[in-house]
C-alpha cells in the first residue's frame, strides 16, 4: 500500500486553496482542513474539496461539554469527512460522546476516524508544567492521554513523532499515531517545537504525517509533495 502525507491546507479562502490544488488535478490527496479554512468558509469548503475527490481530515480539535461535542460531531459526520478530532483533555466522557455523535451522524456506513489531540506539537515540557500545572514529563502526559483516548473508543491520537513508538507499545500498533510538526531538514521550524523530518517520522512509528509549509509555501508544491512522499515511505 502506498503511504502518503496529509497536506495541511492552511489557507484563508477557497480561492487560495483552489490555486494550491490546481497542480494536483487528477490526483486524490489526503488533506487537512483546519480552523482557519473551515471557520472562515463554513461547510461549503468541505463540499468543494470533496468534489475534487480528496480525502479530508477535519482538524477542529473540539473541546467542550460532552453533550455539545456529541451534537457537534453528529452534524459534522454528515459532511462525509474521513477523519476528525477532539482534545483528549476534555476527558473520557467527552471523547465517548464524540464517538457516539459520529456514529449517529454517519449516513454512508463509514464513520470518520476519531482522533484525540494529546499535547500540541507547539507545547514544550516547561510550558506544560508552568501553564497547565502538569507535573509529569511531557512524554508521560502524552502517553496518559493516549491511553485514555483508547479507553474512550478513539481510533488514535495526534501526537509528536517523538512519542509515537511508546504509544504503539502501550496502545498497540493499530492505534493510530497522526503526527504534525513535520519539516524537511532544511526548513525553518516556525512555531513548532517537537518536530521531525519524514524519514525520522517513519523510523519512530508514525502512522500518518501532516505536512504544511514544507509543501504549501514553496515554489513547486507538486515536486515538494513527491519528495516528502518518497521520504515518508513510498510503497510498502
Amino acid at each position: 500500500m502506498e503511504r502518503e502525507p496529509i497536506i495541511a491546507l492552511d489557507f484563508p479562502t477557497w480561492e487560495k486553496t483552489k490555486e494550491f490544488l490546481q497542480p494536483f488535478k487528477g490526483q486524490s490527496l489526503f488533506v487537512k482542513v483546519g480552523m482557519e479554512l473551515y471557520l472562515q468558509n463554513g461547510p461549503v469548503i468541505i463540499e468543494k474539496i470533496k468534489e475534487q475527490n480528496h480525502r479530508i481530515f477535519l482538524d477542529l480539535k473540539l473541546h467542550d461539554i460532552p453533550n455539545t461535542v456529541k451534537s457537534s460531531m453528529k452534524g459534522l459526520a454528515s459532511l462525509g469527512v474521513d477523519m476528525i478530532n477532539v482534545h483528549a483533555a476534555g476527558g473520557t466522557v467527552m471523547m465517548e460522546s464524540a464517538r457516539d455523535g459520529l456514529e449517529q451522524g454517519t449516513t454512508n456506513g463509514k464513520r470518520p476516524i476519531l482522533l484525540a489531540v494529546t499535547q500540541l506539537t507547539s507545547t514544550t515540557e516547561e510550558q506544560m508544567k508552568t501553564e497547565q500545572l502538569i507535573s509529569t514529563s511531557l512524554e508521560q502526559s502524552v502517553l496518559h492521554y493516549a491511553k485514555l483516548s483508547k479507553q474512550a473508543g478513539c481510533d488514535g491520537v495526534v501526537c509528536s513523532v517523538h512519542e509515537a513508538n511508546q504509544i504503539s507499545q502501550e496502545c498497540g500498533s493499530q492505534f493510530l499515531k497522526v503526527t504534525p510538526g513535520i519539516r524537511m531538514k532544511e526548513d525553518e521550524i516556525h512555531d513548532q517545537k517537537r518536530i521531525a523530518d519524514p524519514q525520522t517520522a517513519k523510523k519512530l512509528g508514525s502512522s500518518m504525517i501532516v505536512v504544511g509549509r514544507s509543501i504549501t509555501k514553496v515554489a513547486d508544491p507538486l515536486a515538494a509533495y513527491e519528495k516528502v512522499k518518497q521520504l515518508w515511505g513510498g510503497v510498502e
